[in-house]
């Protein structure tokens, strides 16, 4: 398969990890760029057991295992980073140091190498090496406290927020920007994603809306928590749930005449103190109606609206259908890459390799000869 996107022509490595990393990966992937995922030779237990072609995140590139623990596996390695334009890790601090492919030993051998690397906690301070998992990173930056209603605990946002929020996507930036710089410079350099660091960035304008008094620490009570009756979720007749965001005085007004919602002069629009009823009010309103009649009465308007959508009917959805937003491959049903480019468009290049399945052919491909692969192969180095 040709491959295709803006990212055509670099070389990345990824040494294969879970969560943020192959999120970093596929997206560098799906852009175009040939991103070789290095896996350990024997199953490591490593992230949640499926059928590789369900392993969404590990699309788009091609997998070689190796046996990182030997000097061998480490020479080849290193011989890839020679070729390479980046490499990406997702180990904890010290790790690939101890291993001998930390940043030191890599440029070294290619001075122009980005070396992106994503932890929990960063590469330094008092929680560095300590072990951790999304949860624990959105609580430390902030971002937990601020989700939820105010009478349970804060739930856990699946872990979009820390591993892929202010993980992948943040690594993803760094290695782009790196790469960007090294075109101009000659030089690559180490990129330190943290997903703390990352969630306190997204984190940026709810820090900027507490400092100005807009949003308290009281979680459920403020204008993009739940809080206020014009952005929330509500529960419709038939036990579904549909979304509305009227933030601006003139959707505002279009909610409350669609709806029929009594706000006499839009009083409690901008009255904190009258949203807890306000909002009460407005879930029995929405709940004397289906969801699917909700849909009738204000899909397509200004009032800021869409029906909660299970993952079974996302991708149906006619918005997402005539956009391509889902895609089928190998017979599972998926997101398509993002964002989109008008002139060099990405594109899921394969399915999921199973774990060094593309072994051979990647070394033969990057220029290795076939007595070094076997000998390799014999040494037990690669599988």
């Amino acid at each position: 398969m040709t491959a295709s996107g803006p990212l055509v022509g670099y070389k990345v490595i990824e040494l294969a990890g879970i969560g943020p990393n192959p999120m970093c990966a596929m997206l560098l992937a799906d852009m175009g760029a040939e991103v070789i995922r290095v896996d350990r030779l024997v199953d490591a237990g490593l992230g949640i057991k499926m059928d590789p072609k369900h392993a969404l995140l590990d699309r788009s590139r091609r997998s070689i295992a190796v046996d990182l623990k030997s000097p061998d596996g480490v020479e080849l390695i290193l011989k890839l980073v020679e070729q390479s334009d980046a490499l990406i890790e997702g180990f904890r601090a010290g790790v690939t140091e101890r291993l001998g492919l930390g940043p030191e030993e890599c440029q070294q051998r290619n001075p122009k190498l980005v070396y992106g690397r994503i932890t929990g906690w960063g590469q330094d301070g008092p929680l560095a090496k300590v072990a951790g998992h999304d949860i624990n990173y959105i609580s430390l930056a902030g971002a937990a406290h601020a989700i939820g209603p105010a009478d349970r605990p804060p739930p856990p946002p699946l872990n979009l927020v820390g591993d892929f929020g202010g993980g992948g996507t943040y690594l993803a930036i760094g290695v782009l920007a790196g790469l960007l710089e090294a075109q101009k410079s000659g030089l690559g350099q180490v990129v330190d994603a943290s997903m703390v660091d990352g969630v306190a960035s997204l984190m940026t304008a709810i820090y900027g809306m507490y400092a100005a008094g807009i949003t308290t620490d009281d979680r459920g009570t403020n204008i993009l928590d739940g809080g206020a009756h014009f952005y929330d979720t509500y529960e419709t007749a038939d036990g579904r749930y549909i979304s509305i965001a009227s933030i601006e005085s003139k959707f505002y007004a279009e909610l409350l005449e669609l709806t029929g919602f009594e706000d006499p002069d839009h009083q409690g629009h901008g009255n904190k103190e009258a949203w807890p009823e306000l909002g009460v009010k407005m879930a029995a309103l929405i709940k004397t109606k289906t969801r699917d009649q909700w849909c009738e009465i204000l899909e397509g308007s200004d009032i800021c609206f869409a029906p909660v959508l299970s993952l079974a009917e996302a991708p149906k959805h006619p918005h997402n259908v005539a956009r391509e937003t889902f895609v089928t491959v190998d017979g599972v049903t998926q997101p398509a890459p993002a964002p989109r480019f008008s002139r060099t468009p990405s594109k899921i290049q394969k399915g999921a390799s199973v774990r060094g399945s593309d072994t051979q052919a990647v070394l033969t491909d990057w220029g290795f000869e076939a007595s070094q692969i076997a000998s390799w192969k014999e040494a037990g180095v690669i599988s």
